[in-house]
């Protein structure tokens, strides 16, 4: 022990040294620019606007090769503000793409600001540095780590405030239209040249709930805990040698990615010809944005008056009939439980789909999930489980080049996960955002989303999602006790394929080792931070 303190105490002390965070400078251009009805984007959108007044349009991007075309295309569009915020912003092919699709229009003259979750996105400084080097260009780290070079120790020595975390994602430009929902920025988001692919939910929209997604980004933006990455490091410096080398790589990278299927997706879409056009199919009715403010980061947890879920909880408690939820990380805890066997003994129907072992990437999600199947079986929710296999392409179910809204196209990978966070409200709400139903998204984590009072909206996503992705999982049982001397019944996962049912009785498709790994995280007492 002795021999441990000393490099722990030296560990500290330098870490105490020049580990805090600097103090924000004075604010200059970080106010967000008016919505230009003179813009391309404004005129194109006015006569559809005028046409549903006080109304917001709404486009669902349901697969990841729409959701990819939909960003792509309008950063090329912009004339005035590129407002972006993600939790995660990979440099693989899509994120390469994307980040070169900012310079063009920064180039253009587009005051271009970016704010990244600084352990979500976990961006490499040097990278950010040259990008906000660009005279139209800002980039801050929401909720940084103090010590930029001993981040992961610093990390731990900082704990307490680091595990809390901006997951939100928004995309807007010229104050005119937005997307928001469950996709970070990576190649497994959008379903091109990724192992995994995950089935996710986005909308594209118009109207006032734009601009309350901008003044919430603006919030977020002049927020304590959103820093400018040239404050983070004093002695951190990027010269113009080394800028331009950086953007001359990533001009070669998108353009050896010209004829890859990431942009034959544009070329093809109907989604760019649609907004060229003005004539999306939009579902139009009234919209409110939900979300944290970014102080629930540095307050106590248990002060949740102003949360997500505080102006979410209305409706959920208000729906008589039936709610569906996708929660790709569900753990519903006791009070959970509790709220759920409560619905069900007022007469409504609950439905939940999480992912499956074989199919989730947080393993350690799972293990806090699994404790409460049973309780939620015998409360009466119909519980289903997504499978590795499922083709995401097929979720969609429609044809490539379809105009119908919220169509496209998307392409398969060799393993599927359930990444969508959307709840449906009596077949008349739909809630689309970046809020997981578990303890971090509740509690640790600030979230964003937006619910729709848009009844075709809803009736055709629950649709779908009932027609469809119950087909792409396994559903839930319990079996019967098989004897007197069974002390109580277990949980069954039903198959159903081709007109032949199977029936596991442990977790299928997962491995050995994935079940033993979950089975040794249940025992640690970790379920707040899941």
């Amino acid at each position: 022990m002795r021999v441990l303190g000393w490099p722990l105490a030296l560990a500290a002390f330098l870490l105490a040294g020049c580990g805090s965070l600097p103090k924000r400078p004075v604010e200059t251009v970080s106010t967000p620019i008016p919505a230009a009805e003179a813009t391309a984007l404004g005129r194109s959108m006015a006569p559809a606007l005028a046409a549903h007044p006080r109304l917001s349009g709404v486009y669902a991007l349901k697969n990841g090769s729409d959701a990819f075309v939909a960003r792509m295309a309008l950063a090329a569009t912009a004339e005035r503000t590129l407002d972006v915020q993600y939790y995660i912003w990979e440099r693989d092919d899509a994120g390469k793409l994307l980040a070169n699709q900012l310079l063009q229009a920064a180039d253009r003259g587009v005051h271009v600001r970016l704010l990244l979750d600084d352990i979500g996105a976990n961006p490499s400084d040097t990278h950010l540095l040259g990008l906000d080097s660009h005279t139209n260009i800002e980039v801050r780290l929401f909720n940084p780590v103090a010590n930029r070079t001993f981040r992961r120790l610093s990390s731990i020595f900082d704990f307490g405030r680091v595990q809390r975390r901006m997951h939100n994602k928004s995309f807007t430009v010229d104050g005119q239209v937005t997307i928001i929902g469950g996709r970070n920025i990576g190649d497994e988001y959008f379903g091109f040249g990724s192992d995994v692919e995950f089935a996710d939910l986005d909308v594209m929209a118009i109207g006032p709930v734009v601009r309350a997604t901008a003044r919430a980004f603006d919030l977020y933006w002049r927020s304590e805990a959103s820093v400018p990455i040239k404050s983070l490091d004093a002695q951190a410096t990027t010269t113009k040698k080394e800028v331009a080398e950086q953007r001359t790589t990533l001009v070669a990278e998108s353009e050896r990615l010209h004829n890859s299927a990431y942009l034959q997706a544009e070329r093809d879409s109907v989604i760019v010809k649609g907004l060229r056009q003005a004539n999306l199919p939009w579902f139009w009715g009234e919209a409110r944005l939900v979300y944290d403010l970014p102080a629930k980061v540095t307050r106590e947890s248990e002060d949740p008056s102003e949360d997500l879920m505080a102006q979410l909880r209305p409706i959920i408690e208000g729906t008589q009939h039936e709610m569906l939820i996708v929660s790709a990380y569900f753990v519903p805890g006791k009070a959970g439980v509790a709220f759920f066997r409560a619905l069900r003994k007022r007469g409504v129907r609950v439905v939940i789909i999480t992912n499956s072992l074989a199919a989730t990437d947080v393993t350690a999600v799972h293990a806090g999930y699994r404790r409460y199947r049973k309780a939620l079986l015998q409360a009466g929710v119909e519980l289903y489980e997504f499978k590795p296999t499922a083709s995401v392409k097929e979720l969609s179910n429609k044809r490539k080049g379809s105009a119908s809204r919220g169509g496209g196209s998307g392409s398969g990978s060799s393993r599927a996960s359930l990444h969508a966070k959307t709840f449906v409200f009596d077949g008349q709400k739909i809630f689309v955002g970046s809020l997981n139903l578990d303890p971090r998204s509740v509690a640790l984590n600030t979230e964003i989303g937006a619910v729709f009072d848009i009844p075709e909206l809803a009736r055709s996503a629950q649709s779908e999602i009932v027609g469809n992705n119950l087909q792409n999982c396994y559903r839930l049982e319990l079996a019967p006790r098989s004897n007197a001397n069974t002390r109580c019944s277990h949980v069954v996962w039903v198959e159903e394929e081709n007109g032949k049912v199977t029936a596991y009785s442990r977790e299928p498709g997962a491995s050995v080792g994935r079940r033993l790994l979950v089975a040794l995280v249940s025992l640690l007492p970790i379920e707040s931070q899941l």
